[in-house]
């Protein structure tokens, strides 16, 4: 996936070009001390991008502050100009590998497509609760009882329902009455969550993220879905901040945020905010070891249901007390 997004940005920055645009990729296989001087020779030898890949599956869940994890074997993939002379560029490499104590490498031609639309070929459309579809842009389910359906294109932002966390998200939204509710989704990512919400019936979302690429997605599969943008107000988390302390913005029946265990325990208090009397927390992105340090958190303010797991991951859901 990440390969893919480096290719489109490429190919953007390239457009103009008279000729068929192709590249030359090489892939490295290191450890991750190795990498850094990896990268960086790709860089001084021309490379137009480089991108470090898990070598391995390992799971990393979450950084601590300042911190840059990286896997402890990553394939670093480097791609060149296709017009590069190919045996001259292939030996240059090759010298500064032995120099590093790793094996040569090879350059694979890579010829020009649609990197844009090349993450379909993962990316199917997907039943949620048996009444919520969530579609590539352009994809129908076969099911002639179709129910809701998003179109969705999730671009560099996060958020397509293949995830874990997102899906148990998706099954909750799905599962509940939505009808004329107001929710915040902090951390939108690609507002999947959100305009499914929309789509289920819900009246006003606010969305809240730190990335300014994830608010232009969300934006984006809004207008794709036909929304109007006005009932999905995309925030960075200090302007939202700012809209809360001058009630621009008020409490919400439902507040929803698939994000990390480590910060929705610092949030607990400022989310729990946010919650009507009576209204409803869903969270994601926690961890089966991490659900009982979650549940403490928010305990103070809501009732919390048991959580719901599916592999590693777990979801958590709670009515807000109406005493605090």
């Amino acid at each position: 996936m990440r390969l893919t997004q480096e290719l489109a940005c490429l190919e953007n920055s390239l457009k103009g070009r008279s000729k068929p645009i192709s590249w030359l990729q090489v892939q490295i296989p290191v450890n991750a001390k190795q990498a850094a001087a990896v990268e960086q020779l790709l860089l001084d030898g021309g490379a137009l991008s480089v991108t470090l890949i898990d070598s391995e599956d390992q799971p990393i869940f979450e950084p601590g502050p300042g911190e840059t994890p990286i896997w402890d074997l990553v394939t670093v993939v480097g791609l060149f100009p296709g017009d590069s002379p190919r045996e001259t560029l292939k030996q240059d490499l090759n010298t500064k590998l032995a120099s590093l104590h790793l094996a040569p490498c090879t350059l694979l031609l890579l010829q020009d497509q649609d990197w844009e639309r090349a993450w379909l070929d993962d990316f199917k459309p997907m039943c949620f609760a048996e009444r919520l579809w969530v579609c590539p842009t352009g994809m129908r389910p076969a099911e002639s009882n179709q129910g809701v359906i998003m179109e969705l294109d999730p671009g560099l932002a996060f958020g397509t329902g293949t995830h874990p966390t997102t899906a148990l998200c998706l099954e909750w939204l799905a599962q509940n009455d939505l009808s004329n509710k107001t929710l915040i989704d902090y951390g939108c990512g690609s507002g999947i969550l959100g305009i499914a919400a929309f789509l289920l019936g819900a009246q006003k979302v606010y969305g809240v993220d730190n990335d300014p690429q994830a608010l232009q997605a969300s934006g984006d599969n809004c207008e794709k879905n036909s929304l109007d943008r006005d009932r999905f107000p995309l925030y960075l988390p200090g302007d939202f901040a700012n809209a809360l302390s001058s009630a621009q913005v008020h409490q919400v029946d439902i507040v929803l945020a698939n994000i990390l265990a480590g910060p929705l325990v610092s949030l607990a208090e400022y989310l729990a905010a946010m919650v009507l009397p009576e209204g409803k927390i869903l969270l994601s992105g926690i961890l089966r070891e991490q659900a009982e340090e979650v549940m403490a958190a928010y305990g103070n303010w809501f009732t919390v249901d048991d959580p719901v797991f599916q592999g590693d991951w777990t979801r958590l859901s709670g009515t807000r007390n109406s005493s605090h």
